[in-house]
């Protein structure tokens, strides 16, 4: 489920405390959280809904200006559905990516849980080496990286994401960047990977071009 901008920001403040949408399944449930741009939003309820019975008030509390304007923003299909929800508090992503001050034990910790990634992974171990190459090359394009690591760029997105689920790196608008965290962690673990080394002996890291 995502949100306009403008919408995050009326849900942080507190303006926002709705949203309609016309699925046809359903797409959240009661009690289920979403993690967004302004913090953890918390879905209170969920009900069916009949157009008629959409009132202007609801519009407002749904953070647009007017029925008209609600209905524009809504997919012509589906059954319509009334959500009701508030920020319940910040991304704990947020605050993982923001300490850089970590000891051996959480270290290791954060190792042990890349070592669970590659082992489930059905190729080559790529989680300290995708790692070390965003420390390297950061705002650089995902399709760059992606080419670079002999993947596809939905998969890079894919393998970047599971880093981000850690805490070890941030979106930019072009590429990434490794969070303080991140730094932290790829400071202590790259003297465990043989330098210039990448996943398949594709590439290095210090090629040219």
């Amino acid at each position: 489920m995502l949100f306009r901008q403008t919408i995050l920001e009326g849900i942080a403040d507190g303006s926002v405390t709705l949203a309609f949408r016309r699925w046809k399944r359903c797409g959240v449930r009661g009690g289920s959280r979403l993690r967004t741009p302004v913090g953890v939003v918390e879905i209170d309820g969920v009900e069916e809904y009949a157009a008629d019975d959409v009132t202007p008030q609801d519009a407002a509390s749904a953070g647009y200006a007017s029925l008209d304007d609600l209905w524009k923003d809504l997919a012509p299909d589906g059954t319509l559905f009334r959500i009701a929800l508030h920020l319940s508090g910040p991304d704990p992503r947020t605050e993982l990516r923001e300490r850089g001050d970590l000891d051996a034990e959480e270290i290791a910790e954060v190792r042990l849980a890349l070592d669970r990634i590659d082992r489930a992974s059905r190729r080559t171990p790529w989680t300290v080496d995708l790692l070390l190459l965003i420390q390297e090359r950061p705002m650089t394009p995902a399709a760059v990286l992606a080419e670079r690591l002999g993947r596809r760029t939905a998969a890079l997105k894919s393998d970047v994401r599971r880093l981000k689920e850690l805490g070890l790196t941030e979106s930019l608008d072009v590429g990434y960047r490794l969070s303080a965290r991140g730094e932290t962690v790829a400071r202590a673990l790259a003297p465990t990977v043989k330098k210039g080394e990448i996943p398949g002996g594709r590439d290095t890291l210090n090629a040219s071009g």
